[in-house]
């Protein structure tokens, strides 16, 4: 009962640990968009998403805050991981990803595959020779690896609670992702500048990137409006609203299996959690088929992203840094998962002569998420970054599933 005889950090009161990590993502978020020379060349080699999760990784490790002490995380996670979902797939459209089926929704699909089966088969590949790497639990840190590969940082986040692995070897695949992920983010972006010569190499025909640019160009700057209180109020409610239906669903559901099905505690559909996150996601892409839709033209997805940088400190506050190097061969195993991502892609890419572009986007809506595949696309043209801004929804939409089939196939591949 006595609480503070376990607890030695030196903020122990939730309250004082939530406003040092308001302030923590403050400093970052201020000094990332800083147009000082040292400031830009700091967050070119460590990106805010890294410091976001190590810096509270940081305060935990050295005894300043305890993330096993806080209830934090579960208030992030159970609120507003459903809430920002909500908010970020709200803008999926799907006239706009149909046009684009042929060949960047080709594209995006085969990465996604190739995330989901590329696991698996690192893994497995890894317990023929080193299955200390990849024994015991690591199978659940890899899995929430698989939900940010595949969707984003809110997905990871969701797989995180449904499989909760242990902080160490999350921590050591928080590092894997964010390196491995980024240095794949630098290659494309070298790559954009080269976009003719790689372009010749896939045999692309005709000018499609260009057409794109064009009808791009006429749409943008069109539709953002300055929000109001009124639709900040709009906005929470539609998110809060839906993740209030959903909690009130998650837990009959969960039990209902449980007490008739409880085989199926394997997969986790005995999780409320898990059901949760899908009727959350489910009812947002719902409410994208109606009018709730334009609630991005007032900044849902910005709105979401505040949620979601809030849970990844929350995440991040439970991380010991110093765990990161207890298994350096993940490195390993994440750079083997993401060469066979590239590979599918590169074969289905000269199968149908995409251009670059289409390459580009569809990996990183994939592995770096909104804002990598966002300035995936703006290296391209700026007028293009609502196509990458789309991509990335479509893998939020689906980040969370395809992540958890990927963690039940290495779950059984796993020595």
């Amino acid at each position: 009962m006595d609480e503070t005889v376990t607890n030695t950090a030196w903020i122990q009161q939730d309250g004082g640990i939530f406003g040092l990590l308001m302030v923590i993502l403050a400093i970052i978020f201020y000094t990332a968009n800083s147009n000082h020379p040292g400031l830009k060349k700091f967050y070119s080699i460590l990106p805010p998403l890294l410091l976001c999760y190590f810096v509270p990784g940081l305060f935990n490790s050295f005894g300043v805050i305890s993330g096993s002490d806080s209830q934090l995380y579960d208030m992030s996670s159970n609120y507003l991981l459903p809430a920002c979902l909500v908010l970020f797939t709200l803008n999926m459209n799907f006239r706009e990803i149909w046009k684009l089926r042929k060949k960047m929704g080709l594209l995006f699909f085969a990465g996604m595959i190739g995330i989901i089966l590329g696991g698996p088969l690192a893994v497995w590949i890894f317990s023929l020779f080193a299955p200390q790497v990849v024994g015991g639990e690591v199978w659940k840190g890899l899995a929430t690896l698989a939900g940010s590969w595949i969707g984003g940082g809110a997905n990871q986040a969701a797989l995180f609670r449904i499989f909760e692995p242990p902080p160490e070897i999350f921590a050591a695949v928080v590092a894997v992702d964010v390196f491995v992920a980024y240095g794949w983010m630098a290659l494309i972006l070298y790559g954009a500048d080269k976009h003719k010569q790689l372009d010749r190499y896939f045999k692309v025909e005709g000018n499609e990137v260009e057409e794109l640019t064009a009808r791009m160009e006429t749409l943008r700057g069109t539709e953002d409006k300055t929000p109001e209180v009124k639709d900040y109020i709009i906005m929470l409610g539609v998110a809060f609203g839906v993740t209030g239906i959903s909690h009130l669903l998650s837990g009959p559901i969960a039990s209902y299996i449980a007490e008739n099905a409880p085989q199926l505690d394997r997969f986790s559909l005995t999780s409320s959690f898990f059901w949760l996150i899908f009727l959350a996601t489910l009812m947002g892409i719902g409410l994208s088929f109606t009018k709730a839709r334009r609630l991005e033209q007032v900044g849902a997805s910005r709105l979401a992203t505040v949620f979601l940088y809030v849970l990844v400190a929350t995440i991040g506050m439970q991380i010991n840094i110093f765990a990161v190097l207890d298994n350096p061969g993940l490195f390993l195993v994440g750079v083997t998962w993401l060469l066979f991502h590239v590979a599918i892609m590169v074969v289905v890419a000269k199968l149908i002569r995409a251009p670059f572009f289409f390459f580009a986007v569809g990996s990183m809506s994939n592995i770096g998420g909104v804002a990598s595949a966002s300035v995936a696309a703006g290296a391209f043209h700026p007028a293009l970054v609502p196509i990458g801004v789309l991509m990335a929804v479509l893998g939020y939409a689906v980040g969370t599933y395809g992540g958890y089939l990927s963690a039940i196939l290495m779950q059984w591949i796993a020595p």
